[in-house]
């Protein structure tokens, strides 16, 4: 590389060391790497923070992103762009960003008026369709995008049409060590004598360790010197969630199989130094990982680089690195497997050094020294890719073309309306009314919140601890002999009624779908199963047709996870024939609609036959639930365009009289969810607009020009009267709110995927 073509100024973007964390050792390794073989070149990193306290970074710090905070990242696309940065190198994983399939990041790579090189570190065969949006669009975003294995080179071009000529195959960087026998390290750990077998990396199930133990007791049979060290802390997600629970585990596992003094624990996160002896100590390195798509492991790229005999199960990037006699490949979860190649790999001292051999010369070609040239010439095309474009200064947008502003998450008021038993109805002013007690009604509101938090990050310790109450509340809240759930509960946890209202049992199942659906708790997932389908069939009963579209889009949420559920989808297709028999018999061309009136949480009955007929691609439910909201977005408009919901004192009869007032936040909220199931269904931007209009009634758009989400509290109005607003703030209008924000949230996350997918195939046509 000529000296003129090397960049004066990189930027790197992805995690960083202190933070434990194998995109954060890249990351650093990567930017060290850089500015040792070239000095000229200024090198600087904006890692991206789990945890808004961030982490003591060292000097080559200069901005940080925090994970969940998608302005944090528009910021970050300012500061590179002002900085004089001529490229950026960003590490991609999807875990480490925020948003849907860790989209927040678009939102940086949208702004960058610099040429980006992305490395992916995760490749998926299967992706979901978030997931393949992202990474299409990073990929279209991106001047180069590099992978480290030809399996990840062939899915680019197959599964995300990813053009040939944007990709460069460039191996994982490791570490220059020198070969040397095992044995010179081993005085320094106090295993002299002995055989020792090494497995590294952060600690998760995932890693199938328990299968390596097992393999022990028939190997020490025959090698009763052998070690079986295990380098490396829990990961600190799962530390988070579950504390040490796996690595004990393992623990009573080689207590049990009697073989803890074969067995070495070394539970910490080291550095690179360190980390050379481990390596040079080892006669055999195991990865038994479980997962069959792990398209890297930077763990097996140090450990064959530096010249050790490795067995692997056959994940894709073992398959390719090991071939040709450089390692051996055990089928996934075999202990037997495991023992009979580790035997015989020990026993055969010449075939085991001419494998360390032969993986030794390769990975000479994979030093960082000389990884990091071919990094540079791909920095270097990608620079020669932006020659001659126009650049943008400055990236500004009207208001037609930004996208909507939404306040900022606040559960403030959440927190303060909720104790051990769960979340209280009422509110005076902002003060929890405990004379009013609870209701499941509202506790469905709440966990449902809870688990759509989950999708942004935004389920914290604190929030977990809330949708646990809220959880046990529901539960409480079932009868077991009568099927259904009691609705009202006093402060003092007594029981107001035998039998709940239809639309409590409905809610019920609305939130217990979810929870089967949605969350990534598994115990949350499995008790929701057993109650959703206890409380299903009594639904059948229900001459609500509120109640019955409550449970149509608890259903639609349960298919998300069981969609082969035969009795729950004839449940599901008795419900969706009554919603149609309802508008078969009540509309008509000036009004279609499913009931002689028009009385509140309205927009949940088109929704309902929405996502059922997405279901079951059923076009006349999607024909009568398009044309029944188009019909409500239109009765529900002021003069002024803003969206006026109909009036709780006494609602709109038809051929009568419609009430302006009282005007009510579950209808702003049950038309934003609506209209967001309508975009899905029909993908015509009408129907997102119409969303933000319902969800401005919220910020000051309304009759009264003056906003129901109070900013200081974090909660919301109860009504808005026709000349004033009612300063209560109970669950119910508290929850409306933060559920119409937070699908809000993740409707915007969605749209910005979907616009850059139109604009990509936009341009693929053209």
């Amino acid at each position: 590389m000529s000296p003129h073509a090397q960049p004066r100024r990189i930027g790197f973007i992805g995690t960083y060391l202190p933070r434990q964390c194998g995109i954060a050792t890249f990351t650093h390794d990567f930017c060290h790497a850089v500015s040792g073989q070239y000095p000229g070149t200024e090198c600087f990193v904006v890692p991206v923070n789990d945890f808004p306290e961030g982490y003591d970074y060292p000097e080559e710090v200069r901005f940080e992103l925090l994970e969940q905070d998608i302005e944090s990242y528009e910021r970050a696309a300012d500061f590179l762009n002002f900085s004089d940065t001529e490229v950026v190198c960003l590490q991609h994983e999807y875990g480490i960003f925020g948003g849907p399939a860790g989209s927040h990041i678009l939102a940086l790579l949208r702004e960058l008026q610099i040429p980006v090189v992305t490395t992916l570190h995760t490749v998926l065969e299967q992706p979901q369709s978030d997931q393949r949006r992202v990474l299409q669009e990073i990929a279209r975003l991106s001047s180069r995008v590099v992978v480290m294995t030809e399996r990840a080179l062939r899915m680019l071009r197959e599964i995300y049409r990813v053009p040939k000529e944007k990709m460069d195959l460039i191996p994982h960087g490791i570490p220059d060590m020198p070969f040397v026998d095992p044995n010179f390290f081993k005085d320094q750990f106090g295993v002299e004598g002995k055989t020792v077998v090494l497995t590294f990396g952060l600690i998760s199930p995932g890693k199938g360790i328990e299968y390596v133990i097992r393999a022990l007791p028939e190997v020490v049979r025959e090698y009763p010197d052998l070690v079986y060290i295990i380098l490396g802390a829990t990961h600190p997600n799962l530390l988070r969630e579950q504390g040490e629970t796996y690595r004990l585990s393992l623990e009573r596992l080689a207590s049990d199989l009697s073989v803890k003094k074969h067995v070495v624990f070394y539970n910490r996160f080291v550095e690179l130094e360190k980390l050379k002896e481990f390596l040079g100590v080892a006669d055999v390195y195991i990865t038994p990982y479980l997962n069959p798509g792990q398209v890297v492991s930077g763990t097996l790229a140090y450990a064959f680089g530096c010249g050790k005999a490795v067995i692997s199960t056959p994940y894709w990037h073992a398959q390719e690195l090991l071939a040709e006699g450089r390692g051996v490949l055990v089928p996934f979860r075999d202990s037997e497997a495991i023992a009979r190649e580790l035997i015989a790999l020990l026993r055969d001292e010449v075939s085991r050094h001419a494998m360390r051999k032969r993986a030794y010369l390769m990975g000479r070609e994979m030093t960082w020294n000389q990884v990091v040239h071919h990094y540079v010439a791909s920095i270097h095309k990608a620079r020669q890719s932006r020659t001659g474009r126009a650049m943008k200064r400055y990236s500004i947008k009207t208001l037609e073309q930004d996208r909507l502003t939404l306040p900022a998450l606040r559960l403030d008021h959440l927190k303060r309306l909720s104790d051990r038993t769960g979340i209280m109805q009422h509110a005076t002013f902002s003060l929890p009314n405990f004379k009013e007690g609870y209701c499941t009604d509202d506790n469905a509101r709440a966990l449902l919140l809870t688990v759509l938090l989950e999708e942004t990050g935004d389920d914290t310790l604190e929030v977990q601890s809330l949708a646990s109450a809220y959880a046990a509340f529901v539960n409480y809240a079932f009868d077991l002999d009568q099927k259904v759930f009691r609705n009202f509960m006093s402060f003092e946890r007594r029981w107001l009624e035998q039998t709940g209202s239809h639309d409590a049992q409905g809610r019920a199942l609305w939130v217990l779908g979810a929870c089967v659906g949605r969350s990534r708790r598994r115990s949350l997932q499995m008790w929701a199963s057993q109650l959703f389908n206890r409380a299903l069939p009594m639904i059948a009963d229900s001459d609500s047709l509120r109640a019955r579209a409550f449970a149509l889009i608890g259903i639609s949420e349960y298919f998300k996870r069981l969609s082969g559920d035969r009795h729950v989808d004839q449940l599901r297709g008795l419900l969706t024939e009554r919603l149609l028999e309802g508008f078969r018999q009540q509309g008509s061309e000036d009004w279609p609609w499913f009931e002689p009136q028009l009385t509140y949480a309205n927009a949940t009955l088109p929704h309902a036959l929405l996502v059922s007929g997405l279901l079951a691609n059923n076009q006349e439910a999607l024909d009568i639930g398009l044309r029944s909201l188009r019909w409500l977005m239109k009765i529900q408009t002021a003069e002024a365009g803003h969206f006026r919901p109909i009036g709780s004192n006494g609602f709109y009869p038809r051929n009568g009289q419609r009430a302006q007032f009282d005007q009510q936040p579950i209808e702003a909220g049950a038309t934003v969810s609506a209209c967001w199931q309508a975009f899905v269904c029909a993908q015509d931007k009408f129907w997102l607009s119409e969303a933000r209009r319902a969800f401005e009634w919220f910020v000051g758009r309304n009759d009264l020009g003056q906003p129901l989400y109070d900013a200081a509290t974090g909660g919301c109005y109860d009504a808005l009267h026709v000349d004033r607003v009612n300063l209560n703030q109970g669950a119910e209008s508290t929850l409306a709110f933060l559920l119409a924000l937070q699908e809000m949230r993740l409707a915007e996350s969605a749209m910005d995927s979907y616009d850059d997918l139109v604009d990509a195939e936009q341009a693929t046509t053209a």
